[in-house]
């Protein structure tokens, strides 16, 4: 355990650590500003990974009718839909799990970022020896006359949660949550036509910034700074390159298939499966037409 953590603080927190005391003496002892241009240089360094995923989205979308047609025909054979579908995205291109990768990479980037602060931040006795030990040569002389740094911005105080804090500070949590949907809902294409896959999509569109909201609850105020920025740079980037249709959260957004996709989907075919059976074969049409004719020819010896 202690290999992975001296591991965790050369590689992840120390850089993450002096790169913010950095920005803070640059940027007139302003460490809520640090954490924004900290943040915009982390997504211009993840260009790399996050555009393939955006430019992916944006394929997805434009696969959306060729979708619906496959599972408008193949769609009570599953494993033969899974199968043209893969073949769709090989042709077109497309990775379905390409987000992954981003996601994964930003993992230690949020807890990094989370321990930076709060080591940055300290102001008690442990703290502030937590800071001594981590921070670079270079930087030691100009920090350690500003230590304590300054931790508020607006009243709040950076390194505290909304849950601690109050008041005002709830508006964080829900601007994460906010911005995470409509980044979500720009990568994500519209799938409401499609039953119970289209209920699936808007559950998940809703369901992870959700869990984003309630975390940021108990996180440090200040991480919630990087999510918002870090979010909204995600929406522009994907505005410029997919448009911005997805900022339009009212159309195609139902309430009935976020909480019952499953069931329209089932009503819808219980529908088509009634009309297939009020409808007569074609076997039955002839035999019906069969009688008839025989009737008349009775009807005339008569």
């Amino acid at each position: 355990m202690d290999l992975i953590g001296d591991l965790f603080n050369t590689a992840i927190l120390q850089p993450m650590l002096n790169a913010l005391l950095w920005l803070y003496t640059l940027l007139a002892g302003q460490f809520w500003l640090a954490i924004i241009v900290f943040t915009i240089i982390v997504r211009l360094a993840m260009t790399p990974l996050m555009l393939p995923q955006q430019r992916s989205a944006k394929k997805m979308q434009e696969l959306q009718p060729r979708l619906k047609e496959l599972q408008k025909k193949y769609g009570k054979d599953r494993e033969k839909l899974s199968q043209e579908q893969m073949k769709l995205y090989r042709e077109a291109g497309v990775n379905p799990l390409g987000g992954c990768l981003p996601m994964l990479v930003q993992f230690p980037i949020w807890i990094g970022l989370y321990r930076s602060i709060i080591v940055a931040l300290g102001y008690q006795p442990l703290q502030l020896v937590d800071l001594s030990q981590n921070i670079y040569a270079f930087l030691n002389s100009i920090i350690s006359p500003q230590v304590p740094l300054n931790r508020y911005f607006l009243g709040m105080d950076l390194a505290l949660t909304p849950q601690l804090l109050g008041g005002l500070t709830y508006a964080l949590p829900i601007l994460v949550a906010g911005t995470s949907w409509l980044q979500t809902r720009m990568t994500t294409p519209s799938t409401s036509g499609d039953g119970g896959a289209g209920g699936m999509s808007q559950s998940m569109t809703m369901m992870m910034p959700l869990m984003f909201g309630f975390f940021s609850l108990s996180f440090a105020t200040g991480l919630s700074f990087y999510f918002i920025i870090s979010n909204v740079i995600g929406i522009v980037t994907q505005g410029f390159i997919s448009g911005w249709q997805g900022l339009k959260f009212w159309e195609g957004f139902s309430l009935t298939n976020l909480f019952a996709g499953g069931a329209k989907a089932t009503t819808s075919e219980g529908t088509s499966t009634k009309q297939a059976e009020a409808q007569p074969t074609a076997s039955q049409k002839g035999t019906q037409s069969g009688s008839s004719k025989r009737k008349k020819k009775r009807r005339r010896k008569r």
